[in-house]
């Protein structure tokens, strides 16, 4: 009876083992390498011809442009609101946590849509920068405004919890013997969430550069100017270049390979720290 127990058991689980890798085989690797198999499809002199265009650079400058200024403000934006979510009390403290929900309840789509009205021709601040000569919207400011608000929850997600298990015995230690606030979150606070911070920080920078759908609306798809690395593949595949759409392509997942890489880094040297 306990051998069959043990028979049923063991069936269960190699099929939900099966089951798990083919799913994740027709859903994440399958499309990968055929992206990749599409890129080089043509040997590599085309798939070079194809990234190295005038075209490509910009919309690869622009994108990490849009990603690194999202990153800096969300690592400062998520550092501080931490902070104060973690360390103090006050009133409506629950109901903010739920506002920083916003950015992933709202489709990327509607947040552009958001911030042409606010900020386009027909909107008064529109008239007001237009006056000025200050170009937002289908300009690189309104897709690093996009970006940053796609891209705002998740380093203050990853770190609120981790600060609320770490508590604030250290610092109020810290603080008593008579280091300045600014130090105690040097040498005590930052060193306790680095690892935390850092995986934030990834998560922010992959999101920041495979956002579309806020970016297209905001951008105004001008080629070689207000194109993203998403929004250019989607052109070339547009205009029946597939060849080459599939080689940008192969930048994104260039950039998804490396960053799991790097993810995978920080959980295994955080796992190794946490069992010293």
């Amino acid at each position: 009876m306990a051998l069959q127990k043990k028979q049923g058991f063991f069936s269960v689980k190699t099929l939900l083992i099966i089951l798990t890798f083919l799913f994740f085989f027709i859903m994440v690797f399958l499309p990968l390498a055929l992206v990749i198999h599409e890129g080089f499809n043509k040997g590599v002199a085309v798939y070079l011809e194809s990234i190295k265009n005038d075209e490509v650079k910009s919309a690869i400058k622009l994108t990490l442009i849009a990603a690194s200024v999202s990153v800096i403000l969300n690592t400062t934006f998520g550092l501080s609101t931490a902070w104060f979510m973690t360390k103090f009390k006050f009133k409506g403290k629950t109901l903010y946590n739920t506002l920083l929900d916003i950015p992933f309840s709202i489709s990327p789509v509607i947040v552009g849509l958001m911030f042409v009205v606010l900020l386009g021709r027909n909107s008064k601040i529109g008239q007001i920068l237009e006056a000025h000569d200050i170009k937002i919207i289908f300009a690189l400011p309104g897709i690093i405004l996009v970006t940053v608000f796609v891209t705002l929850p998740f380093i203050a997600k990853e770190l609120i919890p981790l600060m609320q298990e770490q508590g604030k015995e250290e610092e109020e230690a810290a603080l008593s013997l008579g280091a300045s606030g600014w130090k105690t979150f040097l040498k005590v606070t930052l060193p306790n969430i680095k690892w935390g911070l850092l995986y934030g920080i990834i998560l922010c920078s992959a999101r920041a550069v495979g956002e579309f759908g806020a970016v297209s609306v905001v951008s105004g798809h001008i080629r070689g100017e207000t194109n993203t690395i998403p929004l250019h593949v989607e052109i070339l595949y547009n205009e029946y270049e597939f060849t080459a759409a599939f080689a940008v392509a192969t930048i994104l997942v260039a950039f998804a390979i490396v960053t799991l890489i790097v993810k995978t880094i920080i959980e295994r040297k955080y796992s190794l720290e946490l069992k010293k």
